[in-house]
């Protein structure tokens, strides 16, 4: 049994730090890019990947990666959780945009219709990988030019799935949620309580 042990977060995300904490999970961050020896996580859909299928595999890729630096680094060997977040519109995954113009797109796209949120979070122990999957729909208002631009000034949509930051100034542009609101910000906490008692600890 692992009851109030710690976790490795396999993420460098501020947002799934947050939320951990918000469930009173004790963690260390795992910066995975300082390991030797790991191949990086490509963060590409292979041809023909759905979205779900997709980001439950970099989710799964994470946590791997993750427990193979506990083993590298010869760290105690708590369970690594690792989690992966795309928006899907039409069919289409929008990842993090590399640059403005392509967050600026992706805006466009998302304006005025329902868009899905799918985040995926993983679980490995010594062998034992376990994961799950929340999915939720986002309704977005109709964005004008000039409120995206606006937007797009404040740097928010930078290194966040689909261009946006639902907990941030984006929320004004969310009409409805059907679903996971902590899953939408990139770590479902219900989801992720489920999988973090399964290893037996205490949440």
């Amino acid at each position: 049994m692992l009851v109030d042990k710690r976790i490795y977060l396999a993420s460098q995300s501020s947002r799934r730090r947050d939320l951990l904490k918000q469930i009173g999970v004790a963690f260390d961050v795992l910066p995975l890019r300082a390991v030797r020896g790991r191949m990086d996580v490509i963060e590409i859909p292979h041809a023909g990947e759905a979205a779900p299928e997709f980001v439950q595999r970099m989710a799964t890729e994470k946590a791997a990666c993750g427990w193979h630096a506990v083993d590298v680094r010869h760290l105690l060997r708590f369970p690594v959780l690792g989690a992966d977040t795309v928006v899907e519109v039409d069919g289409a995954i929008l990842g993090k945009p590399a640059i403005r113009t392509e967050a600026e797109a992706m805006l466009r796209r998302l304006s005025g219709r329902e868009h899905q949120v799918h985040t995926a979070v993983a679980v490995q122990h010594g062998e034992r990988m376990e994961q799950r999957l929340s999915s939720s729909r986002v309704r977005f208002a109709a964005l004008d030019a000039v409120t995206i631009a606006r937007y797009l000034e404040t740097g928010e949509y930078l290194g966040k799935a689909g261009a946006y930051a639902i907990q941030g100034r984006a929320g004004a542009f969310v009409e409805h949620v059907d679903g996971s609101y902590s899953g939408i910000m990139g770590l479902p906490l219900y989801d992720t309580a489920i999988l973090l008692r399964a290893f037996g600890l205490a949440i």
